[in-house]
């Protein structure tokens, strides 16, 4: 079986992106797979204020900051859905939902985390029907309307001041009494006249009209047990994400979660499979933490790629 590649980095955010910047500077034939447009989340993102050298950039320039860096230094980028990995000795198979198999010696994961949705049958129907997970790509849509954030952290304050912008009011809504974003996000949420802040309201059901649109969502008022209706134009929803690690069950690699366990080095117990980024069991995920693995992960496939070659010589 002929190897195409050293070194195969699924997923195009700021983990992988670093991945393929350092695999590349080694001297490896380095191939990113991504499923969306590169920087992940943070293409996503609005304003960042918190990566270094950086007192505020937009997530799209910082995004194409870094691609332009690692297509520069020739990694290749290729589109696909990643649906499972083969292992042959010291061959690694990658596949993709259209039916593509790319072959490496190694891979490093850093398929990232996806928005977790409410959970409602209506979930998928609704998407883009009023509910979106993205306010940076679809805030624009309900400019001169109404629009509802759900979460507490610091997505959801971030992403509920953004959306001022738009909006004629942004209602934001929290389950619990008390915020868990950082103080200076809450205290410019508090102050903001565009917003009202409503809690311990937990969401019941989305209110849909007779053509399958969102109209708003019923919250059940933990206070007074009461159901209260809230009306909106829009819907982002931001109460947490999900590890995108659905091709790698079967691998002893995930933890209870479905996020996967590495050591120090990033290595995931299974030889030339390394993880990085917010798909890694770890306590702080920020793109500064995400760089950082993939740095950390890169070095390391590089030392196995050599130590594979270096047998096969």
């Amino acid at each position: 079986m002929d190897v195409q590649y050293d070194l195969i980095i699924i997923g195009g955010g700021p983990a992988g992106l670093t991945a393929a910047i350092y695999g590349s500077r080694a001297g490896l034939k380095v191939a990113m797979l991504e499923r969306e447009a590169p920087g992940g989340k943070m293409v996503k993102t609005d304003v960042i204020c918190n990566y270094p050298g950086y007192e505020e950039i937009t997530g799209v320039d910082l995004s194409m900051k870094m691609f332009s860096h690692t297509t520069n230094l020739g990694a290749e980028y290729l589109y696909g859905n990643i649906t499972g990995i083969d292992f042959h000795d010291n061959i690694r198979v990658v596949k993709t939902a259209d039916g593509k198999e790319y072959t490496t010696l190694a891979v490093i994961v850093a398929t990232g985390s996806v928005e977790r949705t409410l959970g409602f049958p209506e979930d998928d129907l609704l998407l883009g029907k009023g509910v979106s997970y993205c306010a940076v790509c679809d805030g624009a849509f309900y400019k001169g309307g109404e629009i509802l954030v759900i979460g507490g952290g610091n997505s959801a304050l971030e992403e509920a001041l953004y959306l001022t912008q738009f909006a004629t009011k942004v209602t934001l809504v929290i389950r619990r009494d008390v915020f868990r974003g950082d103080l200076l996000n809450q205290e410019q949420v508090l102050k903001h006249p565009k917003i009202e802040v409503i809690k311990n309201h937990v969401p019941d059901h989305y209110l849909v009209d007779e053509n399958n649109r969102l109209k708003g969502v019923a919250f059940f008022n933990k206070d007074t047990e009461e159901i209260v209706e809230i009306k909106a134009d829009g819907l982002f929803p931001y109460i947490g994400q999900d590890p995108a690690t659905e091709f790698l069950h079967g691998l002893g690699i995930l933890n209870d979660d479905n996020y996967i366990k590495t050591n120090d080095k990033m290595e995931t117990g299974v030889a030339g499979l390394y993880a990085a980024g917010d798909v890694v069991a770890k306590d702080l995920r920020q793109i500064v933490t995400a760089t950082s693995d993939g740095a950390i992960a890169a070095q390391e496939a590089f030392y196995y790629i050599q130590s594979i070659k270096s047998k096969e010589s």
